[in-house]
């Protein structure tokens, strides 16, 4: 990595880029591993190729049945985000002020990062499947509509905003699919609490990935960086899926009982919300950081502020305590 330049105009974001990319494609190799070294779903799915294969997905099927209804919605939930990918591809295609050459760090990282992630909806697409429980037809039929719907994430096409996005996501996707992990554990599904495991070490790499893209950036754009951070927090970091549906229902309209299913299993909280911006807020440095204007210095004194005004609201939160039924479940 070259050394930081001092000739970089505040709020140069093409400039910053040109200078990022050197670092992007050295933290792909950190960050990211040979194809041939990862994971592939059909090493945690039953092979139809084996004698064995029926008696495998009887034994699957088993042990799903065990799952709790809210954990299973989740599961459904997690797995049509997943699968909402090409969405999601697209729109790290249109950040601006990056080098979108197809040899560029940034276009190399997008793809990568896309390949990696396109096994998370696959494996967990498949299990929903083999396990009997779910009534596939509407669980595609929402994965279609999250797909077509697009979503609003409040980032424009601004590289900053994308990057602290795409950290706090990655993390809030960590913590959904570790927790899955453990509650299948205890409920005796060995094989799903497996597949959620590697899912959420994939998410935990890409995470570090993001964040130190924006430790990077806050080193040489200190201002323009911090204010995008704050403007992204004032805004509230929305979920990918917040335009959930299922069939006949408007768009969003299956969000809001996804994300209780999530509370009411402890997967996916408010408090985590809270303690992923304090992760962000002590990894970054931020009460750290020298060289703010004026409008930097506001927004970090937001910042350092808000995790204990959100707790405040978080302990507000009343969780409905009756399970909605999804027309993705059967029974």
């Amino acid at each position: 990595m070259q050394e930081i330049p001092l000739n970089i105009p505040e709020g140069s974001r093409k400039e910053v880029m040109a200078y990022l990319e050197p670092f992007m494609l050295n933290e792909m190799s950190e960050y990211l591993k040979p194809v041939e070294e990862m994971w592939q779903p059909s090493d945690f799915l039953p092979d139809a190729s084996r004698d064995t294969f029926f008696e495998e997905v009887r034994d699957l099927q088993e042990s799903a049945k065990e799952l709790p209804y809210d954990l299973v919605a989740v599961l459904i939930g997690d797995t049509i985000t997943e699968e909402a990918l090409p969405t999601y591809e697209s729109w790290l295609t249109m950040v601006e002020d990056v080098n979108k050459d197809e040899n560029s760090g940034w276009m190399k990282w997008v793809r990568a990062w896309t390949a990696e992630e396109n096994r998370h909806g696959d494996l967990l697409n498949k299990y929903l499947y083999l396990s009997g429980r779910i009534n596939m037809r509407e669980f595609e039929m929402s994965m279609q509509y999250l797909i077509q719907d697009g979503f609003d994430i409040g980032t424009g096409a601004d590289p900053y905003r994308n990057f602290i996005y795409t950290s706090f996501q990655e993390l809030a996707t960590n913590i959904s699919h570790r927790r899955v992990a453990g509650i299948a554990k205890k409920s005796g599904d060995k094989l799903l609490a497996k597949m959620c495991g590697v899912i959420a070490s994939d998410e935990a790499r890409h995470a570090k990935a993001y964040m130190s893209f924006i430790a990077k950036a806050f080193e040489v754009d200190p201002s323009e960086v911090m204010i995008a951070f704050e403007d992204m927090m004032r805004k509230k970091i929305v979920m990918p899926a917040h335009f959930l549906r299922e069939s006949g229902e408007p768009q969003g309209g299956a969000f809001a009982h996804f994300s209780d299913a999530a509370q009411r299993m402890n997967v996916y909280t408010a408090i985590d919300y809270v303690n992923i911006l304090k992760e962000l807020i002590q990894d970054w440095k931020i009460d750290k950081i020298s060289g703010l204007n004026e409008k930097g210095e506001k927004a970090r004194d937001y910042l350092m502020k808000l995790p204990d005004r959100l707790l405040r609201l978080a302990d507000r939160i009343k969780v409905p305590e009756i399970e909605y039924k999804f027309k993705w479940i059967y029974g």
